[in-house]
């Protein structure tokens, strides 16, 4: 029986046509893909509201959108959602778009194994030189929600602590600046004057990061003087001694090793 066909000749009924098996496949991976983004675009949106202290309607006033709207992006249900309203939103949490998008693709689960490979790697990588690991650190005495170092490296035998904060996006260069600051001043009062505390920052080298921290290489160089070379070394040699000014080092984009910075010249 020959199948129905269009005014151009075409099969109208494309049942069993192969090339629209392919279509529809394409398509019901392309709504599932939009719906994880969405999920996760959702994610980065609550917990950038909550960074902020901010309510849902807070939000909403500010992106002039409703309260209901702004529970079901939370919820995961943008999917169809414009990339003006996501944009509104961002704003009024304080992100632009682009870093509310990149932010968003590790804002869960992804975000925080990211995390925990750089956590990780840091561990490893001070091993050989003698460093007893404390990640998740708290601050003591920092009041009745503690701040936590990300990970904790002292040798007691040199008296040494570094103080090391991981950032995976950099949005904002001052705060990772004066939060490590911050950090390194109350270990500095918890653990007395005997001993040798400095802080150590450790970005992942992505494009974004890496044209921000270049633009600033000026800056970033004068709060982080001391060699990247030194400090890995410090890491890894028991027998060499930490830096005695804060430092700066990339791992790879994918959490697997750390890397000297030259902050003078190129980031």
């Amino acid at each position: 029986m020959m199948k129905p066909r269009d005014p151009m000749g075409r099969p109208t009924d494309t049942e069993d046509d192969p090339t629209d098996r392919r279509a529809t496949k394409a398509v019901i991976a392309g709504r599932a893909r939009s719906a994880n983004l969405a999920g996760r675009l959702g994610t980065a949106l609550k917990e950038a509201r909550i960074s902020c202290g901010m309510r849902q309607r807070d939000v909403a006033a500010k992106a002039g959108v409703s309260q209901p709207e702004i529970a079901r992006l939370e919820h995961g249900g943008g999917a169809g959602t414009g990339l003006g309203t996501w944009a509104a939103c961002g704003a009024a949490v304080g992100l632009q778009l682009a870093a509310f998008v990149e932010a968003a693709a590790g804002a869960d689960l992804p975000r925080d194994i990211q995390h925990l490979r750089r956590q990780n790697l840091v561990i490893a990588t001070a091993a050989p030189g003698g460093w007893h690991p404390e990640p998740e650190a708290a601050l003591p005495h920092d009041g009745p929600r503690p701040r936590s170092i990300d990970v904790l490296l002292t040798r007691p035998a040199r008296r040494e602590a570094a103080v090391v904060e991981i950032w995976d996006l950099l949005l904002d260069g001052g705060g990772a600046m004066r939060g490590l600051e911050a950090k390194v001043h109350a270990v500095r009062n918890h653990l007395g004057r005997d001993w040798h505390v400095e802080g150590l920052l450790v970005v992942r080298g992505t494009q974004r990061n890496r044209r921000l921290i270049g633009e600033l290489a000026a800056l970033f160089a004068a709060r982080y003087p001391a060699s990247s070379h030194a400090w890995l070394r410090a890491l890894q040699d028991s027998a060499a001694p930490m830096p005695s000014s804060a430092g700066f080092a990339w791992t790879d984009v994918a959490g697997t090793r750390l890397i000297a910075a030259r902050l003078a010249t190129a980031g």
